[in-house]
């Protein structure tokens, strides 16, 4: 287990105080074992509120890709406004690119990488994984993304940000559910949690969201999709946001991105997913269905936090496997 804290040239510069980029690296046995052998390296990235110090005085050694021994990096998505998904953004900096251009050349030269690199995560880290994948479609030879933050922002936690004129209340005047069990029974509403963080602002859920897909407002602080006390969707707003509606991108660029994106990406979700997350993928599917593409999807029984059984993880890293095998063949 080794500590990796990068300096961030793009990040100091977007902070203006000296930043790093953090990683824990986990080795695999092979690594010492085989002195002389390179591994290919599997990127994981936390949910929202994830930390890799939780691995801290643990003596864990890298899981394998499948079967295949891999150098493991843990990379830690917190940044000041909560999560920072790796997203190149108006408020967070540049992470994307930071990731890309000075960490990621930094294991390499520092551990024997063979070049094959390959993106996991859950939740918030689901999303990330799939973000990047998207954005960098040459740099990552495959992703797992399990039960991602909405890919589809017609369905944002069965909030439509497009037609959908409130975030707290349907055409109805129904309050709409955010945490619930089972995907049906509800134990926190959009309302509540829209109005708690508004008090208790720390970078939660919701405002971490304003910071990656909204504007920077004149006052130096993220934009928000609605009116905090009324819940009316910003038009302005979901302007922004559609730039980081994952969806949307594969659809309005297929034919650039399907080269080097196709076959690359697999989605998993559980059907009782606690906040929805499920109708967004079922969305995403029905879209890349009408384009032909070759991304897997897969819908498992279990919530946002029970999904994580033996065969979903076994079928999450069988399919890594097979993208690193159809790397390997196309090294010269």
């Amino acid at each position: 287990m080794k500590e990796l804290k990068a300096p961030s040239t793009l990040l100091s510069s977007f902070y203006k105080k000296d930043m790093t980029i953090d990683a824990a690296i986990i080795l695999p046995a092979e690594y010492y074992s085989e002195p002389t052998r390179m591994f290919p390296v599997l990127y994981k990235v936390s949910g929202f509120g994830g930390d890799y110090h939780s691995y801290s005085g643990k003596d864990a050694k890298s899981s394998p890709i499948d079967s295949i021994p891999c150098i493991t990096v843990f990379l830690d998505g917190n940044c000041p406004t909560g999560h920072s998904t790796y997203a190149n953004s108006a408020n967070n900096g540049p992470w994307g690119d930071a990731l890309v251009n000075e960490l990621i050349p930094l294991i390499e030269k520092n551990f024997r990488c063979n070049g094959a690199r390959f993106l996991t995560g859950h939740s918030s880290g689901g999303w990330t994984v799939a973000w990047l994948q998207v954005n960098y479609p040459k740099v990552f030879a495959g992703c797992w993304s399990s039960s991602p933050d909405p890919v589809d922002f017609r369905n944002f936690q069965l909030v439509n940000i497009y037609d959908d004129k409130n975030m707290y209340y349907d055409e109805e005047d129904n309050i709409r559910m955010d945490g619930t069990i089972a995907g049906r029974i509800p134990w926190v509403y959009l309302k509540d949690d829209y109005l708690i963080e508004n008090v208790l602002y720390r970078g939660e859920q919701y405002q971490s969201w304003n910071a990656v897909f909204g504007d920077m407002t004149k006052d130096g602080v993220p934009e928000s999709i609605c009116n905090v006390n009324t819940g009316d969707i910003d038009p302005v707003v979901v302007s922004h946001w559609k730039n980081y509606d994952i969806s949307l991108i594969l659809r309005n660029h297929w034919e650039e991105l399907k080269p080097d994106l196709d076959s690359k990406i697999r989605f998993s979700v559980g059907t009782d997913d606690n906040f929805f997350l499920d109708k967004s993928v079922i969305l995403l599917e029905q879209e890349m269905n009408k384009l032909n593409s070759n991304f897997e999807f897969a819908y498992y029984p279990g919530d946002h936090f029970t999904v994580g059984f033996e065969t979903y993880y076994k079928d999450g890293y069988q399919f890594l496997a097979k993208r690193y095998a159809e790397w390997l063949i196309q090294q010269p």
